[in-house]
């Protein structure tokens, strides 16, 4: 995941700190998280955690997209076309809290 971020057209930065959290990576140009989750991530109060981080990081105007490491390390290709297609819509339109506006 850090070669694919690395050589995006878009800038990501790794480790990036946004209030009280400290994102996985980060794109400061399109305003997106990108978490990489291991399991313990959807046990009791660690989903919990997260889905008040989502909310709090939203409340900030950044887009946060989840994955699993499962996804990162069986289906790379899957997640590296999720991300591009994401930033080719966010090209066209505004996602706001994963909802598309179009600008038209």
């Amino acid at each position: 995941m850090v070669r694919f971020l690395r050589n995006h057209p878009h800038k990501f930065v790794r480790q990036k700190i946004i209030g009280n959290y400290i994102l996985d990576f980060y794109c400061a140009s399109k305003k997106i998280a990108i978490e990489i989750d291991g399991i313990q991530h959807y046990e009791g109060e660690n989903y919990k955690y997260d889905i008040n981080r989502t909310e709090v990081l939203n409340r900030f105007g950044i887009s946060v997209l989840r994955f699993t490491s499962k996804e990162i390390n069986q289906q790379f290709e899957y997640v590296c076309d999720q991300i591009n297609h994401y930033l080719q819509v966010l090209d066209k339109g505004k996602i706001i809290n994963e909802f598309i506006i179009d600008r038209s």
